[in-house]
């Protein structure tokens, strides 16, 4: 076999069917559509048009809140920070603060903060400072000898206008 005899096999590829091409090829004046009518054009089905009867998203009371402009954190787990120590990329004698954690490549971005959670195991004595952190990671901190700071978020620098 050559590449020049490469073909697909019989029946792999319907060919395209020409509508609108005259009575005799079974799909011409109207070309499948039907008659007149939005419904026999292309692209303008109206999303959740129901036929001028009440649609459903507006017969559904609206619920809830929407927080405009939510606080985001870059999240780290325990385990993650006592590997990183292990590996000698933090050092367990010096307070973790979110920069050192970003040097190290255990976050990507700050965002608002850093929250610490609790999965994983830690061993190491160390003083975290964070901007949020759950209880289990806190208690898990703690019972290993460190001490967990939670600390208030930066605000966000608001360019000033010109």
């Amino acid at each position: 076999m050559k590449l020049n005899q490469l073909r697909d096999n019989e029946g792999a590829h319907y060919k395209a069917k020409r509508v609108g091409r005259g009575i005799g090829s079974g799909k011409g004046k109207t070309s499948g559509s039907g008659v007149k009518g939005q419904s026999s054009r292309t692209g303008v089905a109206i999303n959740g048009f129901e036929g001028g009867q009440m649609p459903i998203y507006r017969r559904l009371p609206k619920r809830g809140f929407h927080v405009p402009f939510p606080k985001e954190f870059a999240e780290v787990n325990l385990g993650r920070i006592q590997s990183a120590i292990d590996t000698k990329r933090l050092d367990a004698g010096k307070t973790i603060t979110a920069e050192i954690l970003l040097a190290a490549g255990l976050i990507g971005k700050i965002l608002d903060g850093v929250r610490l959670l609790g999965r994983g195991e830690i061993t190491s004595k160390v003083t975290i400072e964070v901007v949020g952190a759950s209880a289990a990671a806190v208690a898990a901190v703690e019972k290993a000898g460190g001490t967990v700071t939670v600390i208030e978020a930066k605000a966000k620098a608001v360019p000033a206008e010109a």
